[in-house]
């Protein structure tokens, strides 16, 4: 029989051991807290989980990195309008470039404003053979009007490039000029015909891309666009971003460009004989693409214009693209996911 203070202290050690059993799962949960991401709430990062993979959000596939806001054309419809004439330095650029490889980045495409009006190419020139040459990417693209691109660029960086978009709103140089395409005594319909003749030359993949308004939405364009033969036709309607195109602060006044639905359907069904027609709906273009500006952070255009996250250069890939209003299921349901890389096309014209 134990002696008093023997009682006394089995019924201590009892107490203890029952008041551990409560306190022990918090203590647990605050030693993992002090682990680096779950501190700031985020799911553990295994591999094997398929709940935490979910919570990390979509991945970056494509990305279209408008690092440049200058523009040496003023189209009334643009809605990444010239607020700032910031460019990142080239290293802190590659190095969000890396970022975005590492989160599973497979295309990258550069636009602006106008790409080739920094440092004359040179700038876009750099980005495009570290994003091919270094991180070996699948492809790498070029969205420009194609006014300032010379022959020379194709010498130094065309074997990197696998797909030059340029734009060309209508085949007709006056209607180039209502929209704001205009540049003096250059045609823009004859420096589309010498692009394309320099990208067969240098083996990138030629592309065309088409916002359809008010100016041009009767024209017909089956003639011109099957002789220049772009491996796509991308053909977009003409959108509304407030603050970018439409709205008090807002740098253009798109509201005069817009069409309706119907308006756009009927463009499209004129064209619909043309093989390489890619047709985009603002429906299917407003959250499908992942956008990012000179600063790195994704827009979010969930609400109509665009909403910036923090850098991806302050914050990583994972957090900045929770903010960015990706719908990953429209970017597949659009055909965002293609053929990309020359290596992988038959490039023939």
């Amino acid at each position: 029989m134990l002696s008093p203070p023997g009682r006394l202290l089995r019924l201590l050690l009892a107490a203890l051991a029952a008041l551990w059993s409560r306190l022990a799962p918090s203590g647990l949960w605050l030693c993992q807290a002090r682990r680096p991401g779950l501190a700031r709430g985020r799911a553990p990062r295994a591999d094997g989980d398929g709940a935490a993979r979910r919570r990390r959000g979509p991945v970056p596939l494509s990305v279209n990195y408008h690092f440049t806001r200058r523009c040496n054309y003023t189209c009334g419809f643009c809605f990444h309008t010239a607020r700032t004439s910031f460019v990142l330095p080239l290293e802190e650029a590659e190095r969000g470039l890396r970022l975005l490889k590492a989160a599973g980045m497979e295309k990258i495409n550069f636009s602006g404003g106008e790409p080739f009006l920094h440092q004359r190419g040179e700038f876009v020139g750099k980005l495009v053979q570290f994003c091919k040459q270094e991180l070996k990417l699948p492809s790498v693209s070029i969205v420009s009007n194609g006014s300032m691109i010379k022959e020379r660029w194709f010498k130094h960086y065309g074997k990197y490039l696998d797909i030059l978009a340029v734009s060309c709103d209508s085949f007709c140089e006056e209607v180039n000029v209502l929209i704001g395409r205009g540049q003096g005594k250059r045609n823009h319909v004859e420096n589309l015909q010498k692009l394309k003749k320099w990208c067969q030359n240098y083996g990138v993949a030629f592309k065309i891309n088409s916002v359809i308004n008010r100016f041009n939405v009767e024209e017909d364009m089956n003639e011109q666009i099957t002789a220049l033969n772009p491996v796509r036709w991308k053909v977009f309607q003409c959108l509304l971003i407030e603050g970018e195109n439409t709205g008090e602060d807002a740098l253009r006044e798109a509201e005069r460009f817009v069409i309706s639905d119907e308006e756009f359907e009927r463009f499209l069904q004129r064209h619909k004989d043309v093989s390489c027609l890619v047709p985009e709906c603002n429906q299917k273009m407003r959250n499908s693409y992942l956008i990012l500006d000179e600063y790195m952070r994704f827009l979010n255009c969930v609400n109509g214009r665009k909403e910036p996250s923090r850098s991806i250069l302050d914050v990583g890939v994972e957090d900045a693209i929770q903010f960015s209003g990706f719908d990953e299921k429209m970017f597949f349901k659009r055909g965002g996911k293609y053929i990309w890389s020359k290596a992988d096309m038959a490039l023939e014209w």
